[in-house]
């Protein structure tokens, strides 16, 4: 039975003090959720929200280097991550693929790398609206999940979520369908057991993303291959982003 998986990713929005505010409001409602809860503000925020202690609410990053140390200007290191309590760290988004120009080969390291030092992945995988205009969407999430798996081992695979974003869902308003979403995911793990075996995928969770809000938060959920949700803009609100984790 894989445990439900719910994360925020913040992007570039809350102050230090606001994201304190935040995640204290989250951590005081959520406390009886049998969903984990993963919130990835930003980095300047990080030290400041472990320090509240949390118990039901778990750190995340948005982004991490895949070396140890240095000569790596404006980079983050994953012992960095670890010092301040990530648990996980988003890789290989569609906004870091875009603008940063991240290659498959990049993200594969990053994976391995956070890995190594006890931080799960939160692997991000979709195709864009040409792409899935062209018909292949099927085409572009196997492309990319074979890669950043590519330095994945067997024995670390459970530690791995994907999380499929489709691109033209991402901050549009636009969303999939659940069982689009579902077919799509299905394909996914369908990957993942090609490269690891089926016993092995069954273990691994894969969320859904783009424009999650708590109106269709349970179209997705309720999907049988669909075993959370990424959440940009809504988990910036503490109401909206329980609402999503309380979905039932």
């Amino acid at each position: 039975m894989r445990t439900p998986i719910i994360a925020g990713n913040w992007k570039m929005h809350k102050t230090v003090s606001e994201a304190v505010e935040l995640v204290r409001k989250l951590e005081a409602e959520l406390q009886d959720s049998p969903v984990e809860v993963v919130v990835c503000p930003p980095f300047t925020a990080l030290s400041a929200v472990f320090a509240l202690g949390l118990s039901k609410v778990k750190l995340g990053a948005q982004n991490m280097y895949h070396e140890e140390q240095g000569a790596y200007t404006g980079e983050i290191s994953p012992a960095m991550l670890k010092d301040v309590g990530c648990q996980y760290v988003i890789l290989g988004h569609s906004e870091r693929r875009e603008y940063f120009k991240e290659s498959d080969v990049f993200v594969a390291k990053k994976a391995a790398k956070a890995l190594e030092h006890g931080i799960k992945p939160i692997i991000c995988v979709g195709e864009s609206l040409d792409e899935r205009r062209a018909g292949k969407t099927f085409d572009v999430v196997v492309t990319q999940t074979k890669g950043a798996l590519a330095y994945i081992t067997p024995e670390q695979i459970a530690d791995v979520v994907i999380a499929y974003e489709p691109i033209w869902a991402i901050g549009t308003g636009e969303t999939s369908t659940g069982e689009d979403a579902n077919e799509v995911i299905g394909k996914i793990r369908a990957t993942i057991a090609e490269l690891f075996g089926q016993d092995k995928a069954d273990q691994v969770r894969i969320q859904y993303g783009g424009s999650v809000k708590p109106g269709n938060i349970a179209e997705f959920m309720n999907q049988p291959e669909i075993d959370g949700a990424l959440v940009g803009g809504a988990s910036l609100s503490a109401d909206d982003f329980t609402k999503i984790v309380q979905y039932e």
